[in-house]
């Protein structure tokens, strides 16, 4: 399998910058998702390592060589995209086969490749059905065949399982998952999903305004985040804005309206500007008692296996507070005390840079 590298990638339309300045390299068999919001450049990043966009500047490299001016054909990958793009006139097996008829490989040889990809995808006997006989899900699965027929280096994916409800995509991504593993292609999805994102991943590249915000593992972009952006786009957050006060052993921060919580040890100076963030599966709810934040619940949602609490601070912030396994024990209108641990905080500088 390839590995990839994007060197000093820019792609500059008359309307402003899509990529800027992007450095990223793609171990062989790893599986990268580009995840951002929409227009962050992700979906053009994916386009110039296919070819199908050219750079305006910089280099793209697969398996070390330089691609920059190769046409997709030349480039030995496979694409896979949100609309599946099926020929409706062939059958299954004819779709899978396409690739390998198209370069020329004889029936023999396209006949045991269909029916390896069938049994991988697990569509063995549907060979004979058309795409409109079809569910999305299976439909999905055959433009993933096809598109692993020739056996490329580089599979490349646009928001795949973005045309699929919400339990046949997570169905998917398992079988995906699975796929990329049994075959250990290099692969890189683009999604805006992030539990997609954290589900598939080995290494996730937030995007935003055409630039990577941070690129890292799962785990790493969610308990250290690099940005405010991340920290925010990275699943659900609570961002305060408040000022360090203290030294040392004893800092803490000042929110506001009276209320003071601790830092970590030496997370920032004394009379610094900052911004923390706190996950809401990491805010404790319960009385109010020693240092807490006395907050009035405005809304509690039971949704089976967690309960949302919906927190008014008392300097007019809304807080999420996640309380797993349980009833909401709080109804509206009641006055809690909202604490945390100071090793779950994510501490960020006024401009919102993680601090070091």
């Amino acid at each position: 399998m390839s590995s990839v590298a994007l060197e000093s990638v820019s792609k500059i339309y008359p309307g402003g910058a899509a990529v800027q300045d992007l450095d990223l390299e793609i171990a062989a068999g790893g599986f990268v998702v580009l995840l951002g919001p929409s227009g962050c450049g992700k979906t053009t990043t994916l386009r110039m390592i296919a070819g199908f966009v050219e750079p305006t500047q910089g280099r793209v490299l697969i398996g070390g060589r330089d691609v920059t001016r190769v046409p997709p054909r030349h480039r030995d990958i496979g694409m896979v995209f949100q609309n599946y793009a099926l020929f409706p006139n062939m059958t299954v097996a004819q779709n899978i086969g396409f690739g390998l008829r198209h370069r020329g490989a004889d029936r023999a040889r396209i006949r045991r490749r269909v029916d390896e990809m069938l049994e991988l995808i697990h569509l063995e006997g549907k060979g004979d059905s058309y795409a409109d006989e079809l569910s999305g899900g299976q439909q999905q699965r055959v433009a993933l065949a096809r598109a692993l027929a020739a056996s490329p280096q580089l599979l490349l994916m646009d928001e795949p399982l973005g045309a699929l409800d919400q339990k046949l995509r997570e169905n998917l991504q398992v079988e995906l998952l699975r796929i990329q593993r049994e075959l250990g292609i290099t692969t890189v999805l683009v999604t805006h999903d992030q539990q997609e994102a954290m589900v598939l991943a080995d290494r996730i590249v937030v995007m935003a305004g055409g630039r990577i915000q941070q690129a890292g593992t799962p785990r790493e972009l969610y308990r250290r985040p690099a940005n405010a952006f991340v920290a925010d786009f990275m699943g659900k957050n609570n961002l305060m804005q408040g000022r360090g006060v203290g030294a040392a052993e004893r800092l803490e921060i000042d929110l506001g309206s009276g209320c003071r919580m601790p830092l970590p040890a030496g997370a920032c100076r004394g009379g610094e500007d900052l911004r923390i963030g706190v996950r809401p599966e990491q805010l404790d709810v319960g009385p109010v008692e020693g240092a807490c934040i006395p907050a009035t619940v405005e809304e509690a949602r039971f949704l089976g296996n967690v309960a949302h609490y919906f927190l008014r601070t008392p300097w007019g912030q809304q807080l999420l507070a996640e309380r797993f396994g349980g009833d909401c024990v709080y109804p509206a209108g009641s006055v809690v005390g909202v604490r945390w641990k100071p090793g779950d905080v994510v501490v960020l500088d006024g401009a919102g840079a993680r601090h070091a």
